[in-house]
Formats: structure tokens, C-alpha cells, sequence
């Protein structure tokens, strides 16, 4: 599943009649689309010279999570700690930020571009555990291509 998805990925990066913000909200609808138990993929990008992250392109449903502080909840947690970190179920952790009632799980891969940590990838899964290394080398190629064209 992940090496086709990588050339479909690889394709909307390289698709030159979309601008960068167009090709990241392909990618989070081709995510969404063809992973069962990804329900909401969106993209996280540090905000100017704040301590925060301001949402980007994302696919599922609204969120009124357009602003994270570093630190706060598991998206905060990977802007200061530049890991991934997979959440196989959230009521587990102390600082987590519900986005909704339904989501059991999480997995949050940072995007770096020239060595810093511009970003990242958030994934909210309403399956438990779901998450595996596979998905975490395939959302650090993602990332990679993301980080590729801005």
C-alpha cells in the first residue's frame, strides 16, 4: 500500500500546474482517501518567529486547533522534542488536546527543511493502535517531498 502511495505522493509534488499549498491538501486528501484508519491528516508549520504552530492544508474535520503552543498536547510535544511520536491511545496521555471524541489514536511525524523543524505531519486515527513503523518511514518521506517545495 505505501509504495504506491509514495509514487502518487511523489507525483502531486512534481506536478508543476499546482502551487505548494494546493499539492500538501492533495496529499492529506490522497492520505485520508486511501488509509482506512487515517481520519484526519493535516499539516502543522511553525508560525514566523512564535513558539507555535498555525495549521496548515488538512483533510476531515474542522478543528478548532489553527494555533498550538510548543509544548501543548502531542503536536506541541514534537515541535520542542523534533521526534515522532505515535500515540496508540490517547486517553493514556496527560497532555493531549481532543479534537474530537472519536479519535483513539495519533501519530505526529516532524518535517525538517535544512535541518530545522519547520513542521510537521498530524495523523488521527478512530482505531486504536493502528499506527506502525511502516507508517512512520512512509510520513518522513512525505514530509521529505512536503519539506522539498517550500
Amino acid at each position: 500500500m505505501f509504495s504506491s502511495l509514495k509514487s502518487k505522493v511523489t507525483t502531486i509534488v512534481q506536478d508543476e500546474s499546482f502551487g505548494s499549498t494546493q499539492k500538501m491538501q492533495l496529499i492529506c486528501d490522497l492520505l485520508r482517501n486511501e488509509i482506512p484508519y487515517y481520519n484526519w491528516v493535516g499539516f502543522y508549520f511553525k508560525n514566523g518567529e512564535k513558539r507555535e504552530l498555525k495549521l496548515g492544508p488538512y483533510a476531515g474535520a474542522p478543528t478548532d486547533h489553527t494555533i498550538i503552543p510548543f509544548g501543548k498536547g502531542i503536536c506541541g510535544q514534537v515541535a520542542e522534542s523534533n521526534e515522532n511520536f505515535v500515540v496508540p491511545d490517547v486517553e493514556a496521555q496527560d497532555n493531549y488536546i481532543a479534537c474530537s471524541i472519536t479519535v483513539k489514536s495519533e501519530i505526529v511525524v516532524p518535517m525538517f527543511k535544512n535541518g530545522e523543524n519547520i513542521g510537521q505531519i498530524d495523523i488521527d486515527s478512530d482505531t486504536p493502535d493502528p499506527f506502525s513503523k511502516e507508517d512512520e518511514l512512509f510520513l518522513e518521506f512525505v514530509n521529505q517531498q512536503v519539506a522539498g517545495i517550500l
